[in-house]
């Protein structure tokens, strides 16, 4: 794994990568080997295990996929490892038929009333994103929750993941990092990075049918993180509930859960 690049070089993924090492707002570090975040996990090799497991001391996975996907794509080789436990906590709010490669919202995500009071603006698409993203939130904020603690356990590294390690999998990483405490400017350039494996990580989503029909109904460059997309999801936090911490004291997170993240990842 690279300390420049916090990329972490599997063959049977393409968008996995340490959340290590990211500025925090006291002008600390984030720390390295406490969580990962990827695309999807079920093509890992041997090869791959062993080093997830017995270098990096994985020990719970957090899959934010679909139960359809799940089913369709499989579990993966790391259910069969007996010191990896697993989290299957769906947020429901999936574009397309299965996955959030096409992330898209329905009418009922924008209604003023109900979730975004600056709805009324020009509907552009990272408007359509943001009230996607909203909807994980929505939806099910006890999956949320729940993701987040299980990110936070301290008796080995977990790894967050989704499809393609983008959508779902950035709103998590994110929120746990403004958790911890990171700039919002290192936050928002970790969730950039995927797009330096977008390439591959369309590719590998492309072979298979559960994701095709949903990739291909967008041009490529669609399917690019754009620093909007987070930071107005953020911001509709920041306006409605004084951020991050705010939307999760109301949802069940409490002072010993930010404790337990800001102990995971701050140096």
């Amino acid at each position: 794994m690279s300390e420049t690049t916090r990329w972490i070089d599997l063959e049977g993924a393409v968008n996995a990568r340490d959340l290590g090492g990211l500025p925090t707002r006291d002008g600390g570090r984030t720390r390295h080997g406490r969580i990962f975040r990827s695309d999807n996990l079920q093509g890992l090799t041997p090869a791959d295990v062993s080093l997830l497991v017995g270098e990096l001391n994985l020990r719970h996975v957090v899959d934010l996929r679909s139960t359809p996907e799940v089913r369709l794509e499989g579990p993966g080789p790391l259910t069969r490892v007996p010191e990896v436990s697993h989290h299957h906590l769906t947020l429901f709010a999936e574009g397309g038929r299965h996955t959030d490669v096409d992330a898209d919202v329905d009418a009922d995500v924008i209604d003023a009333d109900r979730v975004l009071p600056w709805a009324e603006r020009v509907l552009d698409e990272e408007l359509r994103v943001t009230g996607f993203y909203y909807g994980y939130l929505r939806d099910r904020p006890d999956a949320v929750v729940a993701a987040l603690r299980a990110m936070a356990l301290n008796d080995g590294a977990s790894v967050v993941h989704c499809a393609a390690g983008k959508d779902r999998t950035g709103v998590l990483s994110a929120m746990a990092l403004e958790i911890a405490g990171v700039t919002r400017a290192a936050i928002v350039e970790d969730y950039l990075v995927t797009g330096e494996r977008l390439e591959r990580v369309l590719k590998r989503l492309r072979a298979s049918a559960t994701y095709r029909d949903d990739l291909d109904a967008r041009p490529a460059d669609y399917h690019l993180p754009k620093a909007g997309n987070i930071e107005q999801f953020l911001g509709v936090l920041d306006d409605r509930f004084g951020g991050v911490l705010g939307w999760l004291g109301g949802n069940g997170w409490t002072d010993a859960d930010t404790e337990t993240m800001r102990a995971r990842l701050r140096d």
